[in-house]
């Protein structure tokens, strides 16, 4: 059967908003509580610089491999359904990650936690999506990136609260209520949308997941055993070859994961490239800036979040904003602005950071990053589905969501290299020299997606709406059926 704009509309906007978000807001709320955790695990669990990486990395990589696969399942079986069964892995993994006792077991459970996160993160926006009307879909998806937002902004400060009080295995219980409540509440409010019911490309899955886990455990391991060495060097290559594989795969297969024909639509293709450095250097940046407030200036974990909410706070107030004027004033101006207000705030931090810098001389850069980060989130996702039917949202979603996970990975993997490479260690004499010329990285990757996002197309609608999701809704060859 074929869902009608008319019945899509009967759901009320406030609990269709919820069902799709509330997962999302707990994966996106999971990234920062783990990454503000990182110096406690040090302590607590005797993990090492490059256990810790894969804290972070195990949950990426995973997510990023699983997620097209994810999109895909959705398409076929259903995308409230594999919706739901992601948050019910997502709550399995934080149980584990919970019960974990060592570096290796926790790492087992990131990585469970992220299959988990992939059937949720480009499920939530395409479901969101499709069950609004084109007319208010601006200001959905504004608030969807709002709720983002919010997730990253609570992240830092739920983690110090709860390790103040707690223990640091609490930061992973507090996600198991909010499955319970996310799972019922999507089957009860969301439609379970299809896509093209196609065959599951298997080969191509393998393919794009075993070359990007092998370049990133080259990279991760570059600096100890030399990047010169056989080893590390077997793995760039065979990365590269298994990668260039599967662009050739997607090529031939009937069902491609990625139907390279969206590369054809420039707001997408460009808005991709834009999400993979966005979050190459800003996560990168803020994996070690969280840091650099404890290891260095002497900050529990709770003081640090407080400290940095001038920077995680203001997403979630500035995106919906910017998702609802975006049809206005275009999503280009707000992302070139966005991405060089972060690029400058990364140099200055950066510029500035030493063992006794002042805390209010972080505070204005703080602040111009998460205003940066604002104006990209919400504007990124309208111009990644700007031109696309509906019948495409969910693989669209699904690239983008890859691409973005990937840039976290290589982010932090590259910069950690940097890191190391230059002397660092988790002490404060050693700390913010090494850590410096990693941050000017992430900012010089910030000023290249700034000059790439010239090349968006304008993104204004008089009127407002999406103007190809509008065609889409007329066209039945373009509807999801459910």
């Amino acid at each position: 059967m074929t869902t009608t704009p008319s019945a899509q509309r009967a759901r009320p906007f406030a609990l269709v908003l919820a069902a799709a978000s509330l997962p999302m807001f707990m994966a996106t709320l999971d990234n920062l509580v783990m990454t503000n955790a990182l110096p406690v695990l040090h302590e607590q669990m005797g993990a090492s610089v490059e256990e810790l990486q894969w804290f972070v990395n195990a949950y990426t990589l995973v997510f990023a491999g699983a997620i097209l696969v994810a999109s895909a399942l959705g398409d076929r079986f259903g995308r409230r359904t594999v919706f739901a069964i992601g948050i019910g892995v997502f709550g399995i993994g934080s149980v584990l990650a919970a019960l974990s006792t060592d570096p290796g077991q926790l790492i087992a459970a990131r990585a469970l936690q992220g299959l988990g996160g992939a059937g949720v993160m480009p499920l939530s926006l395409a479901l969101l999506s499709g069950a609004v009307p084109a007319a208010r879909r601006p200001l959905a998806i504004g608030i969807w990136g709002g709720i983002s937002g919010l997730g990253v902004a609570v992240g830092p400060l739920v983690g110090g609260a709860i390790m103040e009080g707690w223990d640091w295995q609490a930061i992973f219980w507090i996600n198991v209520p909010v499955a319970i409540i996310a799972i019922p509440l999507a089957l009860l409010v969301l439609r379970n949308d299809f896509g093209a019911r196609a065959r599951i490309d298997v080969p191509g899955a393998v393919l794009a997941a075993a070359g990007v886990i092998a370049l990133v455990h080259a990279i991760v391991r570059g600096n100890d055993d030399g990047w010169d060495s056989a080893g590390v060097i077997a793995e760039i290559v065979l990365g590269a070859v298994l990668i260039a594989a599967f662009v050739w795969w997607q090529t031939r297969t009937a069902s491609p994961l990625v139907p390279l024909r969206l590369f054809r639509d420039r707001s997408f293709s460009v808005t991709n490239v834009i999400g993979f450095a966005f979050s190459f250097g800003t996560f990168g940046a803020v994996f070690l800036l969280i840091q650099y407030l404890q290891v260095v200036q002497g900050s529990t974990p709770f003081e640090a979040a407080l400290q940095t909410t001038p920077w995680t706070l203001a997403p979630m107030f500035v995106a919906p904003l910017a998702g609802l004027i975006a049809p206005r004033i275009g999503t280009r101006v707000l992302m070139v602005a966005g991405l060089g207000m972060q690029a400058v705030a990364l140099a200055w931090i950066a510029a500035i950071m030493a063992p006794d810098t002042p805390y209010p001389a972080l505070v204005v850069p703080f602040l111009l990053a998460g205003i940066g980060m604002a104006l990209v989130f919400a504007p990124s996702a309208t111009a990644l589905l700007a031109t696309l039917g509906l019948v495409d949202h969910a693989k669209a979603s699904g690239v983008n969501s890859t691409v973005r996970e990937l840039g976290v990975a290589l982010g932090t993997a590259v910069m950690t290299a940097i890191f190391v490479g230059a002397g660092g260690a988790l002490t404060p004499d050693l700390y913010v020299d090494a850590a410096r010329p990693a941050v000017f990285t992430g900012a010089a990757v910030l000023l290249g997606a700034t000059l790439v996002a010239l090349r968006l197309p304008a993104g204004r609608s008089e009127s407002g709406t999406d103007a190809a999701t509008a065609v889409a809704e007329k066209d039945p060859a373009l509807q999801p059926v459910g």
